[in-house]
């Protein structure tokens, strides 16, 4: 098992070569007092809509006891969440990231967030393969789970999407035979 300073740095720099390589159009790392992280990887993140609401974005990980190093306010890492996995998290100016790093061939191809909606929220499956969070009764859009990017550590694209199991966003990346690590990037902006 890798030593938990060890995990966050290799977690960091397997991010940030593949963000880099990404190019500008990422979403930056800011600060954004509307999102409320736990303090486990189980108890997930709070992050606003555009009409003030708040929704819950679990992390339902083998080991949801995990918790966050934060390494400054708007940066945590969940180190060994699950088989040679890794979470960086990030806030962004208007919600979060969730980049999954897959160090090896047996870590799982499925990674689950289950999402608790206000009273009058739904999801609603996107052609582009995300999805929206969209207010029953007015049929706006407040949110949006962004179609997920998987990219190995030859900048080499993944096969990454999306399934919904109840209230459950699971992303799956296809993985194998890809040269690791591999970030895959879940990403919900209101």
């Amino acid at each position: 098992m890798r030593h938990a300073r060890d995990g966050a740095a290799a977690a960091m720099n397997a991010a940030s070569r593949i963000l880099v390589a990404r190019g500008k159009h990422e979403p930056q790392e800011l600060d954004n007092p509307d999102v409320a992280w736990g303090q486990r990887a189980r108890d997930g993140v709070w992050v606003p809509t555009k009409d003030g609401q708040r929704i819950h974005v679990g992390i339902d990980v083998a080991a949801g006891d995990t918790v966050h190093q934060v390494l400054r306010p708007t940066l945590r890492v969940l180190v060994g969440v699950d088989v040679d996995t890794d979470i960086v998290a990030q806030t962004t100016a208007s919600g979060i990231r969730l980049l999954t790093v897959v160090h090896g061939p047996d870590a799982p191809t499925e990674f689950r967030f289950p999402v608790s909606l206000a009273d009058g929220l739904a999801l609603e499956a996107m052609p582009s393969g995300g999805y929206d969070v969209v207010h029953l009764r007015y049929g706006a859009t407040v949110g949006r789970f962004y179609n997920p990017w998987a990219c190995d550590s030859m900048f080499r694209q993944v096969k990454a999407d999306y399934a919904l199991e109840g209230q459950t966003v699971v992303m799956r990346v296809q993985h194998e035979g890809a040269y690791y690590p591999v970030v895959a990037d879940p990403h919900y902006s209101r």
